[in-house]
């Protein structure tokens, strides 16, 4: 699988001091309002873009879930597919469907989903956090981590979307950091999703297994067991050090992109809250589709 490189370098934005964050902080009249359901948080193994048009387990799976969420007033989307330098939050009222990827067929490319963004959440998020967050009114829109599978959990589109982009110089401590930063958003009616794959090796995918059920390689599947556990078991600084944890995580994380998403939805979780997996399955020998709920 071959994705087209539409990762750009955004520009610096006007970004403000920690007097004017504070001053607008007290003194902002659009914020989202609180609502007493704190909404739960989502890390979704979303794999091909196919599973966007395909009807399959993992799809069923993510419509399963649908129906147990109370409905958002927005989703807050961390994709894979997103990655800058800096850390942007997508501002735009109606953001593009992003087609970033190559070789499918011709009926995928034909898909969007026309959900709304919300330059009020994006502006909140912007001035909430101590890491400097920039708004991106025009570059981006929604990446096929969000889309894809955003459309099967609200089909209507319905329910405005904005995208948290991945700097790629922030450390995975870092990341986690921010995300704790954004858990006063639950309680404002916002869906919190990460967007990836735990383990994610396209390199070494074996093509000719790619329909054989729960087919993964004997340290995909190792890695696969070790990163549950670590779940469920909230050992989240491990995690964080994914690197040290051996070769198993080293051919299961290859680059960092699709695993970082996961770190924020952990930090998000209160230690009172429930966390399960689902579509805990793997695809093609190097790829998994575990995903996790939080709530």
């Amino acid at each position: 699988m071959k994705r087209r490189n539409f990762l750009k370098l955004l520009g610096l934005l006007p970004v403000y001091g920690v007097a004017t964050k504070l001053n607008y902080l007290s003194n902002m009249t659009a914020t989202l309002p609180d609502q007493p359901q704190k909404m739960p948080v989502l890390f979704i193994g979303h794999g091909s873009p196919m599973n966007a048009i395909e009807e399959n387990e993992f799809v069923s799976g993510f419509r399963t879930i649908a129906k147990t969420l109370p409905k958002p007033k927005a989703i807050l989307c961390i994709s894979a597919h997103w990655e800058t330098r800096g850390t942007y939050v997508t501002a735009m009222e109606k953001p593009k469907t992003i087609h970033d990827f190559g070789g499918f067929p011709q009926e995928l490319y034909q898909v969007e989903y026309p959900a709304p963004g919300s330059p009020v959440l994006a502006s909140e998020i912007s001035h909430m956090t101590a890491q400097k967050v920039g708004m991106d009114e025009h570059e981006w829109g929604l990446d096929h981590g969000a889309w894809s599978v955003i459309r099967h959990f609200y089909p209507q589109a319905d329910v405005p979307v904005v995208e948290l982009s991945l700097d790629y110089y922030k450390t995975p401590q870092q990341h986690f950091e921010l995300a704790r930063e954004l858990q006063v958003l639950r309680s404002k009616g916002i869906l919190i999703m990460g967007s990836g794959n735990l383990v994610h090796n396209l390199r070494m995918v074996d093509w000719q297994n790619f329909s054989t059920p729960d087919f993964a390689y004997d340290w995909a599947r190792e890695a696969q067991h070790k990163m549950n556990k670590l779940i469920l078991d909230g050992d989240y600084s491990a995690l964080i050090r994914y690197k040290s944890l051996g070769s198993d995580f080293e051919k299961a994380i290859p680059t960092p992109e699709h695993f970082i998403p996961l770190l924020y939805a952990l930090a998000l979780r209160d230690k009172d809250e429930n966390i399960s997996l689902f579509n805990d399955m793997a695809v093609a020998g190097s790829l998994t589709m575990t995903s996790v709920i939080i709530r």
